[in-house]
């Protein structure tokens, strides 16, 4: 990419290409050369530069062949890299083992353990923490039949471990009015990409900043009420000056689609470095296994791009857009006839349970929540058709056909998935508000149910 300016050599693998011959140069022949140099001169500086330069192109042209090389042939043995969530809850760990055979369903493939005291998840006296798989993914780094393996954590006596929210999620969608009700959730996954030298967004100047998100003033009738309006030249922007990142969004993309995740679109957003892909729609506990195996994938192509991923949710101070994961939902009731009712009734109980959501919704959610920046204040619950400054935002079409799905734009960009849509459907579907508290948020966010 142009905005990387040191790409690392992880990077430069795939695309270096080499003039040097077929035949590998061996160490003899390298020693050779140095002698030669040594007792004639006759080679000067700067063409041993130049042949030493071919040479290490050549050696990452090698080691290319090998990272693209397909065992499918010579093996029936695969590659599973079994990945796991760590100790803060949103860093990504994984490791790699070899299988005998390929497989079709993560009931095949074997438990495993790992040192959770080096994760943050376990003492070191007591260290061992059990993976079990749970979700398979065909692997794009590696091709062939090697596969992703999504797993979550356990205690050597088999009880979930505290950072494992999928266990729970997992009970939650098992039950059978959440089964019956089919939930389905698109998950909007905001990311910003930094510089790795400097930390500071892709495509910035180092301590400086780029053009402004340029805003617009103006009162909102009937009500006057403030609201920010922007009308910058990056989201959805095209051109090396409003575009930063564009080759990782859409080898991200690719990747996602050959692993088969459930990727449905991505743009680029209103904070210059920051992009935004879509997962879904997703059926219960399928939405938290694509998000987390998207994301997967993503750390390793920003890693290989000498790129930082972040998922902070105000990662820049100031004027400047944060970073959400916002959630669409919608349960069977919802998508049928009369749906708008079932809707408004579900934002009647998400409204009574705010503060437990809020809670549940991403570390330091806090300095994006402000009420500015297209969101709503984190201490006040509020809807509206077509309003991207509310908590719960509904979409023309849906109050136009009755029926439809509902956005919580509540959540951070680093919400844990299996939490998420789990308490949403908690909340909608098995979470029943006494009559008198009912009454009184109807009223409260103006819901005539």
């Amino acid at each position: 990419m142009a905005q990387i300016l040191a790409p690392t050599s992880q990077w430069q693998m795939r695309i270096t290409k080499s003039s040097i011959p077929s035949s590998p140069m061996t160490g003899k022949m390298w020693s050779s050369l140095v002698l030669k140099q040594n007792k004639k001169g006759a080679i000067k500086s700067s063409k041993f530069r130049v042949f030493a330069s071919k040479y290490e192109d050549y050696t990452i042209n090698r080691v290319e062949d090998l990272l693209n090389l397909d065992i499918t042939p010579y093996t029936d043995k695969i590659i599973a890299e079994y990945i796991w969530i760590g100790g803060s809850g949103i860093d990504v760990r994984s490791k790699s083992r070899t299988i005998s055979k390929p497989v079709e369903h993560p009931s095949e493939l074997p438990k495993w353990n790992y040192d959770g005291s080096s994760t943050g998840q376990a003492p070191g006296d007591d260290s061992e923490v059990i993976l079990y798989p749970q979700a398979i993914f065909k692997d794009p780094f590696r091709g062939g039949n090697n596969i992703l393996v999504i797993c979550d954590s356990y205690t050597p006596q088999g009880e979930p471990i505290p950072t494992n929210k999928r266990h729970k999620a997992a009970q939650v969608f098992s039950n059978q009015k959440v089964i019956d009700e089919v939930p389905w959730y698109g998950i909007e996954q905001e990311y910003t990409l930094l510089q790795s030298s400097v930390k500071w967004p892709l495509g910035w100047p180092v301590g400086g900043y780029p053009g402004p998100q340029v805003v617009i003033l103006f009162n909102v009738m009937p009500v006057q009420s403030t609201m920010f309006v922007f009308v910058g030249p990056y989201y959805c922007g095209a051109g090396a000056d409003k575009s930063f990142g564009r080759d990782i969004s859409d080898a991200h993309y690719k990747a996602c689609l050959y692993a088969g995740i459930n990727i449905s679109g991505t743009n680029g957003e209103v904070m210059p470095g920051q992009w935004e892909y879509q997962v879904g729609p997703s059926v219960g506990i399928e939405a938290g296994d694509h998000i987390w195996a998207s994301r997967y994938i993503l750390e390793r192509i920003t890693e290989q791009a000498g790129v930082v991923l972040s998922l902070d949710p105000k990662p820049i101070e100031g004027d400047w857009n944060g970073a959400g994961c916002h959630t669409n939902y919608s349960t069977k009731s919802m998508r049928e006839e009369g749906g708008f009712e079932v809707i408004k009734k579900a934002i009647l109980n998400l409204s009574l349970r705010h503060k437990e959501h809020i809670s549940a919704y991403g570390e330091g959610n806090e300095r994006r929540l402000t009420g500015l920046h297209e969101t709503q204040n984190i201490n006040k619950f509020s809807w509206g058709v077509a309003n991207r400054g509310a908590s719960i935002r509904v979409g023309r079409d849906t109050e136009k056909e009755g029926k439809g799905y509902l956005e919580d734009r509540r959540p951070a960009s680093n919400m844990d998935p299996y939490t998420v849509t789990a308490l949403l459907a908690e909340t909608t579907i098995l979470w029943e508000p006494t009559l008198e508290a009912e009454a009184l948020a109807a009223q409260k966010v103006a819901l005539n149910v």
